[in-house]
């Protein structure tokens, strides 16, 4: 029995130790969030080539709706998408003849000719309509989302993924889901695209061991950081301008969780957040790498709220140059 009791306390002792070197590695290593942008990143191009500086987040809107597209090496996968969103919202300018748009194309440091392809666009509609934001360096997802976000004009703000999993027409069902909130202090609610009601029908397609890996990043999600959103990762969210900048501005997580870190600061602030059922269909060639992927999601999540709990993370405003 005294050798059960020693055996427990060792491994209680061991824990602890783990605990404290664990979180030690947190605060050490949350580090501050560099928004420097380089020289190249400040400006667009008009189709005649000329530069043009991108506006701030922090400037009055000045259009009804903005896109932000995060796109990495999607010059094959990213025309679908954007011709299927151009065409809701040209017609939809066609019906509300006051509703005015922009989308904006962030190329994370693309190897490929993903700024290229969004620069038809761009000439083809218009940079008033369709600009591109071409990072010199790879941010990962989040990063290249709140480079966007930080150089929109929207009075909402919508991210949507380049690969077009989602149906852009859903937008109406996360509008309805913003509107539904109420009251919206200060006018920040977020309304979030949800895959949660087509779970059933992947657990079936997925092996099992994948399946045990969803549930538990579920699981590090609901135990560490957000409470009551089933589904944090569906590229589909849309903000009121005030939310994006209340929750982009603290953001510090630059890759895949930081849907996670973004919900998180909304729920401290007490921001609205409606979860909304929307249409997916898995496309080939995510970028996503099952086990690694979840991996670093996992240590994220982790580091997330113990950062924030010892302080090396606050819930304050970032500059941005």
């Amino acid at each position: 029995m005294d050798c059960v009791c020693e055996i427990v306390e060792a491994l209680v002792a061991l824990a602890a130790l783990v605990f404290i070197v664990v979180l030690i590695l947190a605060h050490v290593t949350g580090g501050m969030v560099n928004l420097t942008r380089h020289e190249k990143e400040k400006y667009f191009l008009t189709p005649k080539g000329e530069k043009e500086p991108f506006p701030s987040l922090h400037d009055p809107h000045s259009r009804d709706l903005s896109v932000v597209i995060p796109a990495y090496n999607e010059e094959l996968r990213m025309p679908v998408m954007l011709d299927e969103a151009t065409e809701y919202l040209e017609n939809r300018q066609k019906k509300e003849s006051s509703f005015t748009y922009e989308v904006i194309v962030v190329d994370d440091g693309s190897k490929d000719k993903t700024t290229e392809v969004a620069l038809r666009y761009s000439r083809k509609y218009g940079c008033d309509k369709v600009r591109v934001l071409t990072l010199v360096n790879n941010r990962g997802k989040g990063g290249a989302v709140r480079m966007g976000t930080l150089s929109s004009r929207g009075k909402f703000i919508l991210m949507a993924d380049a690969d077009g999993a989602t149906k852009f027409c859903d937008i109406e069902k996360v509008e309805a889901g913003l509107n539904g909130l109420d009251p919206k202090p200060e006018n920040m609610a977020i309304s979030c695209g949800s895959r949660a009601h087509l779970e059933d029908v992947s657990v079936a397609q997925r092996s099992m061991f994948r399946t045990f890996l969803m549930y538990g990043f579920h699981f590090l999600v609901w135990f560490f950081c957000v409470r009551g959103i089933k589904d944090t990762q569906c590229g589909f969210k849309l903000f009121t301008r005030e939310a994006a900048l209340k929750t982009f501005s603290c953001l510090h997580v630059e890759r895949w969780a930081f849907d996670v870190e973004l919900l998180y600061i909304a729920q401290c602030f007490k921001i609205p957040i409606a979860e909304v059922a929307v249409n997916w269909t898995e496309i080939e060639g995510s970028k996503l790498v099952p086990f690694w992927s979840w991996l670093q999601m996992g240590r994220d999540l982790v580091f997330i709220r113990l950062r924030y709990l010892t302080g090396a993370w606050k819930l304050q405003s970032h500059k941005s140059d």
